[in-house]
């Protein structure tokens, strides 16, 4: 096979990167699926509530110190009510990608 036949195979029979799933919960008895823009397979996990302190300015993310402002578009809305964080490389440590929160309480 020619080199570039052998690039093009490659590149037609690669898998697609997909996002992974939430573990099921109460809320969400299947689990849902993380979107791709956040997670590309492993990046996203749920997280503790005490892992996050709330405020008016937006998510305090303990481990890190990162603040996450109330408008800021990695917000999303949980659909099991529960925090989930999806991080660069999936590194707990990491820059969050994504934020996924229960309903505000205040």
């Amino acid at each position: 096979m020619h080199k570039l036949q052998a690039i093009i195979f490659a590149v037609l029979t690669a898998a697609p990167a997909a996002a992974h799933d939430a573990k099921p919960t109460a809320a969400q008895p299947n689990g849902w699926t993380y979107p791709f823009s956040c997670c590309s397979g492993f990046d996203c996990r749920e997280i503790r509530d005490q892992a996050v302190v709330e405020g008016p300015r937006g998510y305090l993310i303990k481990l890190t110190g990162e603040l996450i402002m109330s408008r800021d578009t990695r917000i999303k809305n949980s659909p099991d009510g529960q925090f989930h964080q999806c991080t660069v490389a999936g590194e707990a440590t990491g820059r969050t990608i994504c934020l996924f929160v229960p309903p505000r309480s205040f």
